[in-house]
């Protein structure tokens, strides 16, 4: 691709803030312009297969594994990118907002990596956008040590985990920065910021530009996700090859392109991660009009489901026939003060993560600093001194079609509780989110937007299957509004219960919360404040 590709002028709309000027430079807006000019009608495309492709699933269309890329699924010989400097061991991955405090505490974890997330862990205020990109290039040069008013001190060690920055998914855009009055997509503003400033800063450092891509439904998004990369490190002179992104596999269509999804991304790509609340998401979203996917509390979801089971070691064994590391999901526990409770929760996730390791994951996520040592000591006892068991290739599994999708044999109707957990946890999100608060500690669980999509989308399940009433959701939707209010004098419950109510009680299912909330609420408000 040519580096003299039209460029447009990008124009700034956000309120200016402390160093903003750092990061939206004249260099960097021109580099986000080139970007949007290559790649935003692209994005648009792709956005009009998705829905086509939704519609033709809601209509019975069958999912299925590609016959057109069957060649591709076929052929040994190609494999993925040899593990890039300090993405070989990844035993333990810590996840969470790019925030000053965040940022301290996840590089001096313990974790192998950290994964700064602008994603689900992120309200996309515009001060968190820009800000977190500050925080990334102060602690890659190291400058990031703070005290706090109350006198506590945060300081970066020595051993510290390997950034990787998760952007915001292709579904977004950042209303902030525009394009001819079109909004810059969000993904190119995430990664174009974090590559502009920080990719040379880390390859002299002895790492590299390393990225989670999240919300790929298909191969097409991943080679759109390719091509940037591609054109990026022509911009700014980097070699080609250096990038290093891993695929969050989140959507049921992407299950079914794991293969594909890497070789798209082969000269670039360090793996898949199995990222199951946003998945289970997906299956809702995608057929929760059909019966035979009706799913019971989200809190009796878990790995063990035959579905689930399928999923999870599918990924194991199409990871490391290519090479590719294969990551585990969450563990979301928060600890508390509370003995007994922490003892059972570290028991469960200890349980869940010799779960992956056993199945063989190369290494897992946790949200918490207190999780790193149970994780670390359940690879240890897996890997011992190897950095991962790539050379484990799984060829005992066999996963077709139906296995992804037996989600019949675990249905089941919800039970009361379970429907007053999603209401009453989608509104405190919702109301922190609107508050600046991507990553909320919610009763001991450290929850993101994903545990807020699957909350709603249940709730719009079960209402369309009558499962549930309307009356019956209203009423505990009063309920947990007086609750949250009395918790948070400052809660945003009006806001909070607007959300909930256009995205879990209508007709139609709108595709995420995020696009809707961020530009009535997030943009409207900053907005009506200038």
């Amino acid at each position: 691709m040519s580096t003299h590709a039209p460029t447009h002028t990008v124009r700034v709309h956000g309120t200016p803030g402390e160093r903003h000027e750092e990061i939206l430079t004249p260099a960097a807006l021109d580099f986000i312009g080139r970007l949007d000019a290559a790649f935003a009608p692209r994005r648009l495309e792709l956005f009009k297969e998705r829905q086509r492709r939704c519609t033709n699933l809601a209509a019975g269309s069958p999912l299925d594994f590609s016959r057109a890329t069957s060649a591709v699924r076929a052929d040994p010989r190609w494999r993925v990118a040899p593990p890039a400097p300090g993405l070989t061991d990844r035993r333990v991955e810590i996840t969470g907002p790019p925030d000053r405090r965040m940022t301290v505490n996840a590089l001096n974890s313990g974790a192998r990596v950290w994964m700064a997330d602008f994603e689900d862990a992120t309200a996309p205020t515009w001060d968190n956008v820009i800000g977190g990109q500050l925080n990334l290039l102060d602690a890659i040069e190291r400058r990031i040590d703070f005290t706090t008013p109350g006198g506590k001190e945060y300081r970066l060690g020595t051993d510290l985990a390997t950034i990787v920055v998760r952007p915001r998914g292709w579904h977004l855009t950042e209303d902030h920065l525009t394009v001819g009055g079109r909004a810059v997509p969000a993904s190119l503003v995430d990664f174009g910021l974090y590559f502009f400033h920080c990719a040379q800063r880390q390859i002299d450092a002895g790492y590299g530009p390393y990225f989670y891509l999240p919300k790929l439904e298909n191969r097409y998004e991943a080679r759109l996700w390719n091509d940037v990369f591609v054109l990026a490190q022509e911009l700014l002179g980097i070699p080609r090859g250096t990038v290093r992104a891993t695929v969050l596999i989140e959507t049921i269509t992407a299950a079914f392109e794991m293969e594909e999804i890497l070789y798209e991304l082969r000269e670039h790509s360090s793996g898949l991660n199995a990222g199951r609340w946003d998945y289970l998401f997906s299956l809702i979203k995608t057929f929760g009009h059909r019966t035979d996917f009706l799913l019971p509390d989200r809190a009796k979801v878990t790995m063990t489901a035959p579905f689930m089971r399928a999923y999870a070691e599918l990924l194991v064994r199409t990871c490391h026939q290519r090479g590719a590391h294969a990551i585990g999901g969450m563990a979301a526990h928060v600890p508390g003060r509370d003995a007994a409770a922490n003892e059972a929760a570290l028991a469960r996730v200890r349980l869940d993560k010799e779960r992956e390791a056993e199945d063989g994951f190369d290494g897992s996520w946790v949200a918490h600093p207190g999780l790193v040592p149970v994780c670390q000591e359940v690879f240890d006892g897996v890997l011992g001194e190897r950095p991962h068991q790539i050379d484990r290739t799984r060829e005992d599994v066999s996963v077709r079609a139906p296995q992804l999708l037996s989600v019949r044999r675990i249905g089941g109707p919800p039970t009361a509780e379970g429907v007053r957990a999603n209401v009453a946890v989608a509104l405190r999100y919702f109301d922190a989110w609107l508050r600046g608060s991507g990553a909320v500690a919610l009763y001991g669980l450290m929850e993101d937007a994903a545990t807020a999509e699957i909350a709603r989308v249940q709730l719009w399940q079960w209402l369309r299957h009558r499962l549930i009433t309307r009356e019956e959701v209203l009423r505990l939707i009063d309920t947990e509004c007086a609750a949250l209010a009395a918790e948070q004098p400052d809660a945003l419950v009006g806001e909070a219960r607007g959300i909930l109510e256009r995205t879990a009680l209508g007709r139609e299912l709108p595709a995420f919360f995020t696009p809707d909330a961020y530009t009535r609420h997030l943009v409207g408000r900053a907005e009506a404040r200038s």
